[in-house]
């Protein structure tokens, strides 16, 4: 399958050129071959990789020599599932290599990346490792008493649990901007007919997209395209104008306006900055207001502001772009009010991971209050230990051994 020039040696981390070979023996390509030595490859086996040209020809038959050889095809996920199982990767990071995979903007992929370094688990990490010393606090009063080991009062049980609790407070907050980061949000764009909703689309996507003419109810039906929003993915949707009609097409429209309106996490109602605001126009702001995040944009400022201050609203213009930069920094400080995470932070973006993070919390919660209530310690470790498999779940387990190793490094006791 492969021949080499001269005598070769299979030396760790080299690169070798080598000729891949047909069943008759002869050049089909010329190829780079790698060998990775365990535990230093990506699971932390052997592994020998074949570079070739890129031709599906050549890479079909390459892959059919190595099954003719005795390999077979890897099942999906197979190599980062092995490198989890050798302890080359932990649960997080090997989650954040499908997230990696599956990133549509840059934010997305590097994010994902640092989660692959394992920016979660050492983020989850120090306070795992102050949640096991407050076991052992509690462990060693019960355990060795006889040993002169003070037991620890409630005023200090609490104090320790503090920083941990706040510290998976802040993680759990961090989820609904990495919920964003992994998921994307949908913006929806409503408001009366011949508002200027298409071409406001269009202008935000930078590309034309939707139909625009002077006609009004142009837009019949919902139309969606997605873009990126200093990284966050977003899919913005069109919708029908909204307005009282006899017409059954336009009403369906006009029904499904009010569904991606509900469906939305922002909603954008476009007016008409340079005709007076009628009814509508309120009643559709009352609905908006009542549903959630939203922003009240007035297009067509360049026609001149006859809209008064009846709201409070940005004026833009979709032809010209005027205010559209400032539409879209209105919309990111919607988005994440305290400013986006830096990667290099702890982020949490997974739903399994908020979960497991809360149940963690709520168990020290109830220790902590179990604390001030003054109950006994055997009782505050069922919730200690509680709190601890959630982390488990998230970074590994956590062994007796390790309970028993903190004790004794931090008690010296049987010195």
């Amino acid at each position: 399958m492969l021949r080499f020039g001269g005598e070769h040696q299979w030396r760790p981390w080299r690169a070798s050129l080598a000729e891949l070979l047909d069943e008759g023996g002869n050049q089909l390509d010329q190829v780079v071959v790698t060998f990775f030595a365990a535990p230093h490859s990506y699971t932390a086996e052997d592994v020998v990789e074949i570079a070739c040209h890129g031709s599906p020809v050549v890479l079909r038959h390459c892959v059919a020599r190595a099954l003719e050889a005795g390999a077979r095809l890897a099942e999906p996920g197979e190599f980062t599932l092995r490198a989890y199982l050798n302890g080359r990767i932990d649960l997080p990071q090997a989650e954040a290599v499908a997230d990696l995979i599956s990133a549509t903007t840059l934010h997305q992929a590097r994010v994902a990346a640092r989660q692959m370094t394992g920016g979660v688990s050492q983020a989850i990490a120090p306070l795992k490792a102050q949640l096991v010393e407050w076991i052992a606090l509690l462990e060693a009063g019960i355990d060795f008493a006889e040993d002169d080991v003070s037991i620890a009062t409630s005023e200090e049980i609490c104090e320790r649990l503090r920083p941990i609790l706040t510290g998976l407070a802040k993680l759990i907050d961090s989820f609904g901007l990495g919920r964003l980061v992994h998921d994307g949000l949908t913006l929806a764009i409503v408001g009366r007919p011949n508002v200027g909703k298409s071409s406001l689309f269009n202008a935000l996507l930078r590309q034309e997209r939707a139909i625009v003419t002077e006609i009004p109810g142009t837009t019949r039906d919902t139309v969606s395209e997605s873009f990126s929003l200093e990284g966050i993915p977003v899919r913005l949707v069109d919708t029908a104008g909204i307005r009282h009609s006899g017409d059954v097409v336009e009403k369906l429209g006009i029904e499904r306006s009010f569904q991606a309106m509900a469906d939305a996490d922002i909603t954008i109602v476009v007016l008409d900055a340079s005709q007076p605001i009628e009814s509508d126009d309120l009643a559709l702001i009352e609905r908006v207001r009542a549903q959630g995040l939203h922003l009240i944009v007035g297009n067509k400022s360049d026609l001149g502001r006859q809209l008064g201050d009846v709201v409070e609203m940005l004026d833009v213009c979709a032809l010209t772009g005027d205010g559209l930069d400032q539409l879209r920094q209105r919309l990111v400080a919607l988005i994440a009010p305290d400013g986006f995470t830096s990667p290099e932070a702890g982020l949490i973006t997974s739903l399994r991971h908020e979960q497991l993070l809360k149940e963690s919390h709520a168990a020290l919660e109830r220790a902590r209050d179990a604390a001030g209530f003054g109950m006994p310690h055997e009782m505050l470790l069922l919730d200690g230990y509680a709190a601890l498999r959630a982390l488990d779940s998230l970074t590994g387990a956590t062994t007796a051994d390790d309970i028993l190793n903190r004790i004794f490094s931090t008690f010296c006791i049987g010195k």
